[in-house]
């Protein structure tokens, strides 16, 4: 009696696949809404106060104060989200987030002195909803542990290999929906600045935040576990996602990326500003964060042989390329180019980074993983902005522009030279931490890798 032994498809599961995963639509809408203010609240930040104040360096400032504590806290919060679940902390952080931002604006249009307007940056920031990397947390738990890609059939184990196979579909799809809120994002909080109120942006941020994340939070049934345990089985408090190497490497690299969302946002609104055309500044920021989003979605859909350490090099070296010229800027056109080639560099920065950090950490800290990248992006976002908004009054338009291409040169090098710290186990020499907990290999997407010898011939029929 003839046996066909069933092929193993090397197809890479696309687009189509990762959203036909059951629940999936549940948590990302609400989701799309409630990460608004990642993209919408430094730079309503920066109008407002720079309409107030007359000043590009006080509104860097500000803008800064409320990413760096956005930073500093967002850990703490995925933390928190891990340990007792994303709704306990999702529904007190959304109204904190629009009391604060209403404190904000109260201040800022009462032309408030500068160490008020900081004071209330501070709870600004802090309140962020870390909506992103909660997200990233649900796509994990569905596809890694145990929900898999909704077709799988079969036992608990062979459907979350199945899904694990999507993780870095996943990973793509997040970052074009991070991508795609920057280029709706700062057309809207310019828009509403520029011809409504100087304050509607910040006003529209607040409103997204509250409904956006009380409805995130309400999709239970696609939420990870809480992990109320603070010690592990063997009676050690449990490591902070941060003991980790690699994740201390890829944390360094995202300030390279937060600086260039923060010296292009600001150096944008000063370049724009300076021709007397400030209500373009939304559409060449948008049109920066469209190339990044179309590189993301080009990169998520192709299947990559070389190595994830590898790509992020690469990412890194075209990122720092493609920043270099922007300081060499004097005409709308070619900014809006120059701008369009810098995007580009970013999404494949972004993906292989989450892509990286979500095998090098345990499911109990997954939030937090991301919520450290999800920050330094936050705060390498501040730093830059302060530092071009000081270096933009002091000697002009084109030295803010310089700003990106210091940070990514140096995120480059930190990667060069600290690479072998990504790989699983690197650092530590002891290997990673098996997420099935059956000890085998696994590939890139976290399905298993063949065993030597194997997976290298076409099935055949056998007796």
């Amino acid at each position: 009696m003839a046996t066909t032994v069933t092929p193993v498809t090397n197809r890479k599961p696309g687009y189509r696949d990762l959203l036909r995963t059951p629940g999936a639509w549940t948590f990302l809408l609400p989701g799309f809404l409630a990460r608004q203010p990642f993209a919408m609240l430094t730079l309503g930040i920066v109008l407002l106060v720079e309409h107030t104040t007359g000043s590009f360096g006080t509104a860097g400032t500000v803008s800064a104060v409320t990413g760096v504590s956005m930073a500093l806290f967002a850990p703490r919060s995925g933390r928190l989200a891990d340990r007792f679940g994303q709704r306990a902390v999702l529904l007190p952080g959304v109204l904190l987030h629009a009391a604060s931002v209403g404190v904000l604006i109260a201040l800022a249009l009462s032309r408030a002195p500068l160490w008020a307007l900081l004071l209330a940056a501070v709870p600004a920031g802090a309140s962020v909803p870390q909506v992103g990397p909660m997200v990233r947390a649900r796509w994990a738990h569905l596809l890694r542990d145990g929900a898999g890609d909704g077709k799988t059939r079969g036992t608990g184990k062979e459907k979350g290999a199945g899904g694990a196979r999507l993780l870095s579909t996943a990973a793509a799809f997040e970052s074009v929906t991070d991508e795609f809120t920057f280029v709706i994002g700062p057309v809207l909080a310019t828009a509403l600045c520029t011809t409504v109120h100087p304050a509607a942006g910040l006003v529209a941020e607040a409103a997204l935040t509250v409904v956006g994340g009380l409805v995130f939070a309400a999709q239970r049934r696609t939420a990870p576990p809480a992990h109320r345990r603070a010690r592990g089985a063997d009676g050690a408090r449990r490591a902070s996602a941060l003991s980790v190497p690699g994740v201390r490497v890829l944390v360094v690299a995202f300030l390279g990326i937060g600086a260039v969302f923060g010296g292009m946002q600001v150096s944008m609104a000063a370049f724009t500003d300076s021709i007397g055309q400030p209500g373009i500044n939304g559409v060449l920021y948008g049109i920066f964060a469209a190339g990044n989003m179309l590189s993301g979605i080009v990169y998520g859909a192709l299947s990559w042989r070389s190595a994830p350490q590898r790509r992020l090099l690469a990412a890194y070296a075209l990122l720092t390329l493609t920043t270099a010229p922007l300081w060499a800027v004097d005409a709308v056109p070619l900014l809006a180019v120059l701008g369009l080639l810098a995007g580009l560099g970013i999404a494949p920065s972004l993906i292989t980074g989450f892509t990286l950090v979500e095998r090098l950490v345990p499911a109990g800290v997954r939030t937090e993983a991301f919520t450290w990248l999800a920050g330094a992006v936050a705060l390498g976002q501040a730093g830059a902005a302060a530092l071009a908004g000081r270096l933009t009054d002091g000697f002009g338009v084109s030295a803010g522009f310089t700003v990106p291409l210091a940070a990514t040169a140096l995120a480059l090098v930190t990667v060069t030279v600290l690479r072998g710290w990504l790989a699983p186990g690197g650092g530590t020499g002891d290997g990673a931490a098996d997420e099935a907990g059956d000890g085998e290999p696994r590939t890139e997407d976290g399905g298993r890798a063949p065993s030597r010898g194997e997976g290298h011939r076409p099935p055949v029929p056998v007796d």
